[in-house]
């Protein structure tokens, strides 16, 4: 494989065929030079995919994201033979694999590209592979790996200086990051989402293909992945319905309801928790002292109907730079609360508050909303509810958190064009049978 410039490809990683080749077509029309059929959508829409894509798509090389890890020849084949130019091979497969899928490529016209995804030694790899007669590698951090923040760009400049063969990269680039890529060496620039999640898909496109023939970074906020000492940041940027989506309808606390002034408050800030007895407020105001600006007081009422928080309280917390308070229980003064603007949620409200008599303990494990919650657990809420992120998941959660609102951002873009959320999602067809 000679290529006089770097290439950009576009991955469309869609279940759904018919909005894969509306993205396609956008994506040529912004300048994308290969087009991508990506694994989820040959698992979802077969080989059909390929086919579909090669005749929307005149004049452009469909690579087909097999990653083949056996039958090689036949796999590639089969491929080539729906119209594929390019078919990816796992670089974990035997060489005996990718030698055979190099000759079924040479019989039926097309080249084998070996994704590097999960190989120890990358370099070591991709030398032998090239004598087997691999046309390039792709060194590829997976979407798996990108929601804990990591990115293909530490071994990548050694990669492209050492492989005998181009290289490709994937591992969630965005504008941004392409002329990094480029200027590393990477031949194939491999984008997804940062286009195919993008309302203007063609226009996303045309800004990457700048970034990449200038080798300038173009800025944006979007497609961006955050690290552990961003949680914040990212978290403020997701719904609580999307953080649920994200962790597979988890996390929701059930029954406590939002306090809000304003219905687009949003907070999220570890967890300062607290156990106490129905009408028990002294624990939960002890803990005010206890905890920093950002924190989120969580309280264990038991889910009692004598309030344990009110006006005072919220004024000590607003004091000291607290993000809210979560209660499990009652709280009291809601005008104040609210005029006050400190965000408070809680099962219920009572004028009668109880006695500070000091049972309970501060910095436990905590039942609130049916949900576990622990020192140091993220906390976000806003207008729709409350969801608990555990600690050790946080920056990951959060990034697929992001990830769901960008592709709810395109859908939201499909809708607007006239089509409905059962067409653009194909409802009938995912239907479970029986």
């Amino acid at each position: 494989m000679r290529l006089d410039r770097p290439v950009l490809q576009v991955a469309l990683d869609f279940e759904n065929l018919s909005r894969a080749l509306d993205a396609a077509r956008e994506a040529v029309a912004g300048g994308a030079d290969w087009v991508e059929a990506g694994t989820p959508l040959i698992k979802s829409e077969g080989l059909d995919a390929v086919r579909e894509l090669k005749k929307a798509c005149p004049g452009r090389r469909i690579v087909a994201d097999m990653k083949v890890m056996d039958t090689g020849a036949f796999e590639v084949e089969i491929a080539a033979k729906a119209g594929a130019d390019l078919v990816t091979v796992l670089g974990a497969a035997d060489d005996g694999t990718i030698a055979e899928a190099v000759r079924g490529g040479e019989l039926y016209g097309a080249e084998v590209v070996v994704d590097l995804l999960g190989v120890a030694d990358p370099v070591a790899r991709a030398r032998r592979v090239a004598e087997l007669g691999a046309a390039a590698v792709c060194w590829h951090v997976g979407i798996d790996m990108q929601m804990q923040a990591r990115t293909p760009f530490d071994v990548l400049a050694e990669l492209a200086r050492q492989a005998p063969v181009p290289v490709a990269v994937a591992g969630g680039l965005t504008s941004e990051t392409v002329a990094t890529a480029t200027r590393a060496g990477a031949q194939i620039l491999i984008v997804g989402g940062a286009i195919t999640k993008s309302p203007k898909i063609a226009d996303a496109t045309r800004t990457i293909a700048r970034a990449i023939a200038e080798r300038t970074e173009v800025p944006s906020e979007q497609f961006r992945r955050y690290g552990a000492g961003e949680v914040r940041e990212a978290l403020l940027k997701v719904s609580t319905p999307n953080l649920s989506d994200a962790m597979q309808r988890q996390g929701a606390l059930h029954g406590i309801l939002p306090r809000l002034k304003d219905p687009s408050i949003r907070i999220a800030g570890p967890a300062v928790t607290v156990v106490t007895r129905d009408g028990d407020w002294a624990k939960p105001v002890e803990a005010i002292d206890r905890a920093g600006p950002g924190d989120v007081i969580v309280v264990d009422a038991g889910g009692g109907e004598t309030a344990i928080w009110g006006e005072l309280a919220s004024w000590s917390a607003h004091g000291r730079g607290l993000a809210g308070v979560v209660v499990d229980g009652a709280i009291r003064d809601l005008d104040a609360i609210l005029e006050l603007g400190f965000p408070a949620f809680s099962r219920h409200v009572s004028s009668n508050a109880g006695e500070p008599k000091g049972h309970g303990e501060i910095g436990v494990e905590v039942t609130v909303g049916g949900q576990r919650v622990r020192p140091g657990d993220w906390v976000v809420g806003d207008a729709s509810g409350l969801v608990v992120v555990p600690r050790e998941r946080a920056a990951e959660v959060a990034n697929r958190a992001l990830d769901v609102l960008e592709h709810e951002n395109r859908v939201r873009e499909e809708i607007r064009r006239g089509s409905t959320l059962a067409s653009v999602q194909k409802l009938e067809r995912w239907e479970r049978v029986g």
